[in-house]
């Protein structure tokens, strides 16, 4: 826990341009390839929710964007402030950059870009966090383990098991049982409040 808020600290404090995308792995449990496929128009700030329906591969040498296999991804996944929060101060920062880019903006559509507007190379998001977890002077671990770490906060906030696969979407789960959107969200909320709070 300490580790995790430790790490999003720094990399708010640092105005580190992928502060949003790490705080979707570590909050949601999202894959690399989902939080770079996600896009501003399955997010919706009002309501709190998105949906995570796509992800970004290399194939071929080329960034493809393609929907994910996750039979839950057509359920809303609701936001808790600290995402949320996030997410709007990362659409002002992307305004500022498509400004500064004027005509070379490429306009991918999704949430995280590079700074001229195109996808990001899920390799180099990797370097990236590694090089963000350094600074923060946390374990360095691989993207893919930040899933666990996620699964790992909201067992020590003793978080029912069926809800935290809800969370984490957990498809063969999902099948068998139905878990309340509101306990979900109650989770989410629990989790955030934990990471954006010190004294939490």
């Amino acid at each position: 826990m300490d580790d995790a808020r430790r790490f999003l600290e720094s990399a708010r404090d640092a105005g580190d341009a992928m502060y949003a995308a790490y705080v979707l792995l570590l909050v949601l449990g999202l894959r690399r390839g989902e939080v770079l496929g996600l896009a501003w128009e399955d997010v919706d700030l009002e309501q709190g929710e998105a949906y995570i329906a796509w992800q970004v591969q290399r194939v071929d040498g080329q960034l493809l964007r393609r929907r994910t296999k996750t039979p839950s991804s057509d359920a809303p996944l609701p936001l808790p402030d600290i995402a949320a929060q996030a997410l709007e101060l990362h659409r002002a920062e992307e305004d500022r950059r498509r400004a500064a880019a004027g005509d070379m903006w490429g306009d991918c559509g999704l949430v995280f870009t590079t700074r001229l507007g195109d996808p990001v190379d899920p390799r180099n998001f990797h370097t990236a966090f590694k090089t963000r977890a350094r600074r923060a002077g946390v374990p360095v671990v691989p993207v893919h383990a930040t899933r666990q770490t996620c699964a790992s906060l909201l067992v020590s906030m003793d978080v029912h098991p069926r809800v935290a696969m809800a969370v984490l979407r957990h498809s063969r789960i999902s099948m068998t049982m139905e878990v309340s959107s509101q306990a979900t969200r109650d989770a989410l909320r629990q989790l955030g409040g934990h990471l954006g709070d010190p004294s939490g």
